[in-house]
């Protein structure tokens, strides 16, 4: 199902996006040398419910997982990219980690992951890696807009990730977002210009380049949930939900500090 916002379920969304990136960055600040997994999800739980706020995690049971997640967030760490679920591990100097987060408030979910170095030690690759992922996220929103399609979107986000050199999965990727947290369209990230779903005004994606450093290949934990490159190389994922509008695409996951 593709899902159109109404004017007023956009300003429902945004108060959304808003709440998502503003955890996030709390608990970016609060992730040092030493922090518990199991921590961050416990403040997660409590920000989302202070807020007055809906977990898009916790019941969650789609296919590709095992059961409900049963989690406030999912945390990636090092060769760990998506789904992440949180266990009993003590950050360490030099740790990659990612933190993906959604949330639902008024009937409108918002959808966003950044990734980023726990502590003082910044090894140049992962530095490199997670840059790639930011700037094919900011392609990836240039290039929506009113009559454009899910194709240019795909294309742009492609074209910064291979550039850099990064092998690119197609399994998992952008998508779809409003009353639930994932619908159609489906957004690849990589793809042909022109092709396609045609962008509406109103339309939510939630636009996500990942990346595995040295491999395409995915293998699955025995949680049943985390997605880990087949290789033990490192990876790195960012996110933003966006809202296409009349003039272009207007991202919605900015903290509240970082609002025009």
């Amino acid at each position: 199902m593709v899902e159109i916002l109404h004017p007023t379920e956009l300003a429902r969304a945004k108060d959304t996006g808003v709440l998502v990136a503003d955890i996030l960055q709390t608990l970016k600040s609060r992730s040092t040398v030493g922090t518990n997994l199991l921590d961050i999800d416990r403040w997660t739980e409590t920000m989302i419910v202070e807020a007055g706020a809906l977990s898009c995690y916790v019941d969650y049971e789609p296919s590709f997982g095992r059961g409900p997640f049963g989690h406030y967030i999912c945390t990636a760490v090092n060769d760990a990219v998506l789904h992440g679920m949180p266990h009993d591990y003590t950050l360490a100097d030099g740790d990659l980690l990612t933190l993906d987060l959604a949330v639902s408030k008024g009937g409108v979910a918002a959808d966003s992951a950044i990734s980023f170095i726990v502590g003082t030690s910044k090894p140049p690759e992962s530095v490199a890696m997670i840059s790639a992922t930011e700037r094919a996220l900011s392609a990836g929103i240039a290039a929506a807009g009113p009559g454009a399609r899910i194709g240019d979107i795909s294309h742009a986000i492609g074209a910064v990730l291979s550039e850099a050199g990064y092998p690119i999965n197609t399994e998992f990727g952008g998508h779809g977002i409003g009353s639930t947290m994932h619908q159609d369209p489906h957004v690849s990230n990589t793809g042909r210009p022109g092709r396609g779903y045609k962008l509406r005004p109103g339309l939510l994606l939630a636009l996500e380049p990942w990346v595995m450093a040295d491999t395409a290949e995915l293998v699955t934990d025995a949680d049943g949930w985390t997605l880990r490159s087949a290789t033990g190389c490192r990876t790195a994922h960012s996110e933003h939900t966006i809202a296409i509008t009349n003039d272009g695409a207007e991202i919605l996951t900015l903290p509240k500090q970082a609002q025009p």
